[in-house]
């Protein structure tokens, strides 16, 4: 009995190392000795003496610190603060670049955050918190003769109880949950975006029709009820009015918003350290996924920032547009595809789509064929291999904590007999009508006869292998199934 108990601890101790070393290897951590990553240039011009004399661990935002779990014994330990750093997860890219021969530095900064962290289709909607799946905060600084300008924005799911489990099918069925009191963490969710950044305009971009219309009509509705003056919503069907590579009509949502975008500006602070500008509310971005067409529209509006903001530090010339600066605007478009596929690949595990649009200005014959490719790649992962992932993020957050003593983890669970059983049927039946095709009977009708019995038990299994879809995909093991709803 010792024995087996050891041999099962060590599978388990083999299991957790893996998910611990897949988190690791992933892309898109970092840390900073000397600057502090988990805070926005404006968040860190309104704090206090006390505050700087913190260490970066103490005083870091903990929405994006990371590594906060593995820590927990240093933390313990006021006189180890010193000796850690707090580490963000996301992308960063930092460029030197030179318009009109002045050379100015340029920067994207994206922060996951790791509340209510997870991959795609396990983890949607809010917490009881209010904490949103996917939220990423996204600054994008630019550094010129001493003077910092920044302009933040961010993106999370539709906030509020809702879940998209996979079950084999391209695009599994969204649910609203309807035992659950929805204005309740919907508030909590808003309000600690407004405390943080201020007023908040709402930038909806899923279709407002077919599967994905409950969602957008369930946003608008639940904004009308908060009725909060802080908040306003805007709703843009991107697929419909993009459609038949009508790039050219997001010019019509930036030109919506401009007036907002105006009235919001962006942080600003001199050589001296004086405040001159400040960023009175955010775009707060959400498609279903908040990644592809979240990510087009973000770098839109970013760059609509950066045009003002370059005039005004006297980069651009009078009348000069970025879209004119060849070179910049190569660095410009890479950096925000690369901000693109860093966020796809945390949540959805392939790079980003409609990222040829980003990089180039326009919709490529070549980047649907890409957006194709990624999309077969992220329908297996999402399938048959996001319930480990989702796994190993839960363990490194501290999640899900193993108990020493603990013989009988969640890892060890039975599988279903439909599991084993179903697929092995369906390859043996049309494994079987192929051979029938290639070896042809006696009489035509023997044939037939063979291939439509063989085709037909393939098929019959394939439908109910399909019917009960949710217990052939790789679901989450460690953390209970009504939190991951």
């Amino acid at each position: 009995l010792l024995h087996s108990v050891w041999i099962f601890q060590m599978q388990d101790n083999k299991a957790f190392l893996s998910m611990i070393n897949s988190v690791l290897n992933a892309d898109g951590f970092y840390f900073a000795t000397d600057y502090d990553l988990a805070h926005t240039l404006q968040r860190l011009a309104h704090t206090s003496h006390e505050f700087h004399e913190m260490t970066l661990l103490e005083r870091a935002d903990q929405r994006f610190v990371w590594n906060g779990h593995l820590l927990r014994e240093f933390i313990a330990q006021p006189e180890l603060h010193k000796f850690v750093f707090p580490v963000v997860h996301g992308f960063i890219a930092m460029k030197s670049c030179c318009i009109n021969g002045k050379i100015f530095d340029w920067n994207i900064i994206s922060r996951r955050s790791c509340f209510r962290a997870g991959v795609r289709y396990y983890v949607r909607g809010i917490d009881s918190e209010g904490h949103a799946a996917n939220f990423v905060e996204t600054e994008q600084i630019v550094q010129y003769n001493g003077a910092k300008a920044s302009f933040v924005q961010t993106r999370g799911s539709i906030p509020f109880y809702w879940s998209q489990r996979p079950n084999l099918k391209y695009k599994p069925k969204t649910q609203i949950s309807k035992s659950i009191n929805h204005l309740d963490g919907f508030q909590r969710h808003f309000d600690s975006q407004i405390i943080t950044y201020g007023k908040q305009v709402i930038l909806n971009l899923v279709n407002q029709k077919g599967s994905e219309k409950p969602l957008e009509q369930a946003f608008a509705k639940m904004v009308n009820r908060l009725g909060n003056g802080m908040i306003k919503y805007v709703a843009f069907d991107f697929h419909k009015e993009c459609s038949r590579m009508r790039w050219h009509r997001l010019q019509i949502l930036v030109d919506m918003v401009a007036e907002m975008q105006n009235e919001f500006g962006y942080f600003l602070v001199d050589s001296d350290g004086t405040v001159q500008l400040q960023q009175d509310g955010t775009f707060r971005s959400n498609c279903m996924d908040c990644l592809d067409r979240t990510n087009v529209i973000q770098s839109l509006l970013a760059r609509r920032s950066l045009q003002s903001q370059l005039e005004r530090m006297g980069v651009l010339h009078v009348g000069q547009r970025i879209e004119e600066q060849a070179d910049f605007e190569k660095i410009y478009k890479n950096a925000w595809a690369d901000n693109a596929n860093a966020c796809a690949k945390q949540y959805a595990g392939t790079g980003a789509l409609k990222t040829d649009f980003t990089r180039t200005g326009r919709r490529t014959q070549w980047g649907l064929l890409m957006d194709g490719w990624n999309s077969m790649i992220r329908y297996y992962k999402n399938n048959f291999s996001d319930g480990f992932r989702q796994d190993s993020i839960d363990l490194f957050l501290g999640n899900y904590a193993v108990e020493e003593a603990d013989m009988n983890t969640p890892l060890h669970e039975p599988k279903d007999w439909k599991f084993l059983t179903l697929p092995i049927i369906m390859v043996v039946a049309f494994s079987m009508c192929i051979i029938c095709l290639l070896m042809a009977g006696d009489t035509w009708t023997e044939t037939l006869a063979y291939v439509l019995f063989w085709g037909s038990a393939s098929a019959v299994t394939a439908g109910v292998i399909l019917f009960n879809g949710r217990d052939f995909v790789d679901a989450p093991k460690l953390v209970q199934k009504e939190k991951m709803d």
